[in-house]
């Protein structure tokens, strides 16, 4: 283990002098049933500073799924049966482990993700705190009796979840799965994206011991592996974070067994500036949300509306805190954005700015090619586009924004509902009254006024239109890992 920082910048001093290196060395395996799992086949983990091999892990088959199936199938009645307490108190120990490992995280994540440590370090204290909010709610049964009837509604476990964690938070998007599945008494198998297995695979051995064997399992595998789970008799449920089209498939394919589904899926958030917003925190929230990060976020800032009395004002601001991100290796503490975490994404991202610029867009910042290794995009600022250019339409997941000007509330209400996306969307202004006014007519799971991208584990997270089912987070996110009960006694 490594020692643990006292602060995020303290964290570069501690790490390891070759983090590469200290990785490889970690070799770690699959966790089924609470034992190591290997496999006769490998694969790369590619670092996105330099898109070179940095370690490898093992490639899960069928055959390892069908284990760690079976092997949480068999531990679910156990789990299940144990009072809320227990549960609560191993998900509490299972938080204390992944604090006391933070560091560790957070080394594993810079090097798998290539985002600044700072970044994943602050990732790793967030999925502390999620699991430790998550343990600590309760689903009491609610008393519906009526006259002549003693009613009672419970919520009880389902069995065996699938979760499918992304590559963009891969550690606290895991974590928040892992909870809600947990604490309500079911059991679960965790898939990682293929592009950052290593933050999973060690989750699976530090749950080990807070764990019973097969409460917990982490596997790894491709597409046809992930396919394979949203199929599988013996899983109940799916909770999968991702893009719109993977959930789609993800939800067509569990028709066939029925399973409840949790998708968290993509978005097209709006930011709407009106004319008396504050612009120093809509610029740094632009900042953090869709360029710092590399856009790497579901409910980024993707499309920025600002009334035309501030548009000139915004812009300025915004592009000055563009220009001053330093790019490079997530390891020097100089660099404050890394580069995309991988091949088509960076692709992707690319595609959409060239056609943007074929439309008409006019670049105010970045937009260059980066000379050298690795999948470096600089923050791109890009105006004077129609509402019905790629860039503005699509999710582009990546730091090149959009900014388009206003005039009219009502138009631009319509424009930011103009999506098939409906996952979150913002209003800036000092007025907040009317701020929440406007937010209440986004046509979005979350609506934020005067903040962006604020999501805490003690909130629910809802999703709409095809951002996503279910809700996540809160108590509503743990309910949605459990069957409602009814039982009703004539008296």
């Amino acid at each position: 283990m490594l020692a643990n920082p006292n602060d995020l910048e303290g964290a570069y001093a501690l790490a390891p002098r070759d983090p590469g290196a200290w990785v490889r060395a970690l070799n770690l395996p699959m966790t089924i049933n609470g034992a190591d799992a290997s496999s006769a086949a490998t694969s790369s983990v590619i670092d996105p500073c330099r898109e070179e091999a940095i370690a490898t892990y093992p490639e899960a088959g069928l055959e390892h799924l069908e284990a760690a199936v079976a092997a949480a199938a068999a531990a679910f009645p156990g789990w299940a049966a144990r009072p809320w307490a227990d549960r609560r108190a191993a998900v509490e120990h299972f938080a204390d482990l992944m604090e006391a490992a933070r560091m560790d995280f957070a080394v594993i994540l810079a090097c798998e993700s290539g985002r600044p440590l700072r970044w994943c370090l602050r990732e790793m204290l967030g999925a502390v705190s999620y699991a430790r909010i998550l343990a600590a709610i309760e689903l009491p049964a609610r008393d519906l009796s009526v006259a002549g009837l003693r009613a009672q509604i419970k919520r009880k476990a389902l069995g065996v979840v699938g979760a499918i964690a992304p590559w963009n938070a891969p550690v606290i998007l895991a974590v928040a799965k892992i909870a809600n599945a947990l604490m309500v008494g079911d059991t679960l198998v965790l898939r990682p994206s293929p592009f950052t297995p290593l933050s999973a695979l060690y989750l699976g051995q530090i749950g080990r011991a807070a764990f019973p064997p097969g409460v917990f399992n982490v596997i790894t595998g491709d597409a046809g592996v992930g396919a394979a789970m949203t199929t599988h008799p013996k899983v109940a449920k799916i909770s999968f974070t991702g893009s719109t089209a993977t959930g789609k498939t993800i939800a067509a394919a569990a028709a066939a067994t029925l399973k409840k589904l949790t998708l968290e899926l993509g978005g097209n958030d709006p930011a709407i500036v009106l004319p008396d917003a504050d612009i120093d925190a809509v610029a740094l929230a632009v900042l953090n949300t869709a360029l710092a990060n590399c856009g790497h976020f579901c409910a980024a800032i993707k499309r920025l509306y600002v009334h035309e009395a501030i548009y000139d004002e915004v812009c300025q601001a915004v592009v000055g805190l563009a220009e001053s991100v330093v790019m490079g290796d997530g390891f020097d503490q100089a660099v404050t954005m890394g580069p995309l975490q991988n091949r088509p994404q960076f692709d992707r991202v690319w595609d959409l700015f060239d056609d943007a610029v074929g439309q008409g867009g006019r670049v105010l910042t970045g937009g260059r090619r980066v000379d050298g290794p690795g999948l470096f995009i600089p923050p791109t600022l890009v105006d004077g586009l129609a509402h019905d250019v790629r860039l503005v339409k699509e999710e582009q997941f990546g730091p090149v924004l959009p900014i388009l000007r206003f005039s009219d509330e009502d138009e631009v209400i319509a424009l930011a509902n103009d999506t098939t996306y409906g996952l979150a969307g913002s209003i800036w202004t000092r007025d907040i009254d009317r701020g929440v006014a406007l937010a209440d007519r986004l046509e979005a799971g979350t609506a934020w006024v005067n903040q962006h991208g604020a999501f805490t584990a003690a909130l629910p997270m809802p999703f709409a239109k095809e951002s996503g089912i279910g809700i996540d987070y809160a108590e509503y996110g743990l309910a949605e890992h459990t069957r409602p009960m009814l039982i009703n006694a004539r008296l």
